[in-house]
């Protein structure tokens, strides 16, 4: 029956395969996105495991015990200090003065920097802070800095009383590697301490989670600037990659109970990134709840192409009434039917979503400039979407079945 339908037979399977596919794209995607953006908070920002104070703004307790412990602990590869403060931003091009304000400034050390975060890969143009008067540009600021506004022209915050209005895009001159940048950061005492840099490397990172509207200085000129000696803001660890989330909360907890008395919070990397992933959660659900209608929609069509089935072929179904065929065997063949339709649908819409999530992994897909996805391969959902989608194909068709199996044979071999 199914061969001399084939038109009928293609669609049905085309229904469910778009279907699986649609879920498979779908967890591709926002899940791709959600994993992408855990990785890159913890390779740039906060490690697999995250020291702060959280009573104060900096640590007071020496970073170079805190690192030392850590970095005694089997499974740690690297720990470092970071400072964060928020400056003025000063540069001179093509004779003309440019200002940007509230500029994150983040401080790092060089040496265990490159050991525990990745930020260095992300300097395209030039090489990362090397020393105490190297200061690492993002982009967005390099080309704000430049007078190259988001808008497209060129934006001057200087004095100069001969430049008026707006000048063409072509004119603004981007930050660039050895270009001078006069940082004015307020400390402690509130009195502003300003330092001349020389900018050493331009950094750009997809999907907002880098360091594109910051600069990067070295920790301890931070330190003097602000007049915290030996402070710093947080310690950021990395783990072995053998290591498991598991292990990450076991070290945190013995790093807790190791200094319960100095104030100090450390968080996994799925803590820290919480208020930034809490909401995406319920986006993936959505998405994945849309998807399983999207099926459920499929499995109407079977239910419709199976009537169609029925109603052409009942002299056939009469036909085989009459030589002796029981009600229980054109249930059992219609429902095999359908059991066909689902498993050629599964099989098919896996095999796209499997190629899709190939082709994503390795393309490094990413859309419109965002982060390229984290792909991984969720066999467990893969299966189960499948599963459904074939089960789906079979319940769809029982009651087409049972319509065949109320014909009586006299009636049905009448039918024209």
């Amino acid at each position: 029956m199914l061969v001399n339908k084939r038109g009928s037979l293609i669609g049905a399977v085309l229904a469910v395969s778009i279907g699986i596919l649609v879920i498979n794209v779908n967890f591709v995607i926002f899940q791709g996105i959600y994993d992408a953006i855990i990785r890159d908070m913890s390779e740039y920002r906060f490690g697999d495991i995250y020291v702060y104070d959280e009573e104060k703004s900096t640590i007071e307790k020496s970073d170079t015990v805190l690192i030392n412990w850590f970095e005694r602990i089997p499974g740690v590869e690297a720990a470092t200090p970071r400072l964060e403060a928020s400056a003025t931003a000063e540069t001179r091009i093509l004779g003309q003065q440019h200002e940007k304000f509230n500029v994150p400034v983040l401080g790092v050390d060089p040496i265990s920097d490159i050991r525990t975060s990745t930020i260095h890969e992300t300097v395209g143009d030039g090489q990362y802070v090397y020393a105490r008067n190297s200061i690492v540009v993002g982009e967005s600021v390099a080309s704000d800095l430049g007078g190259c506004s988001r808008g497209g022209f060129f934006m001057s915050s200087g004095t100069d009383p001969t430049v008026t209005g707006d000048v063409d895009i072509g004119e603004c001159q981007p930050v660039r590697v050895g270009d001078s940048v006069k940082l004015t950061i307020t400390d402690q005492w509130g009195i502003d301490q300003k330092k001349r840099f020389v900018v050493t490397g331009i950094s750009g990172t997809a999907g907002g989670q880098g360091f594109d509207r910051s600069v990067i200085i070295h920790i301890d000129t931070l330190r003097d600037m602000l007049d915290r000696s030996g402070e710093s803001g947080s310690i950021m660890v990395r783990l072995q990659e053998s290591a498991s989330p598991y292990d990450a909360k076991q070290i945190k907890n013995q790093f807790l109970q190791a200094f319960p008395n100095d104030n100090l919070r450390a968080e996994t990397i799925e803590e820290s990134a919480e208020s930034t992933l809490a909401g995406f959660r319920s986006g993936i659900a959505m998405i994945n709840l849309i998807g399983y209608f999207g099926m459920g929609s499929s499995a109407f069509a079977i239910l419709t192409i199976q009537m169609m089935l029925v109603n052409s072929k009942t002299r056939e179904i009469g036909i085989m009434r009459a030589i002796g065929a029981r009600r229980k065997d054109i249930l059992i063949l219609f429902i095999m039917q359908g059991m066909i339709i689902g498993a050629m649908g599964a099989g098919a819409g896996t095999a796209l979503g499997l190629g899709y999530t190939t082709y994503a992994k390795i393309t490094n897909m990413e859309f419109g400039g965002s982060l390229a996805l984290e792909v991984n391969y969720n066999w467990q959902k893969i299966g189960e979407t499948a599963f459904i989608a074939f089960i789906l194909a079979m319940i769809a068709s029982i009651y087409p079945s049972y319509r065949a199996t109320k014909k009586q044979p006299v009636e049905a071999m009448r039918a024209v």
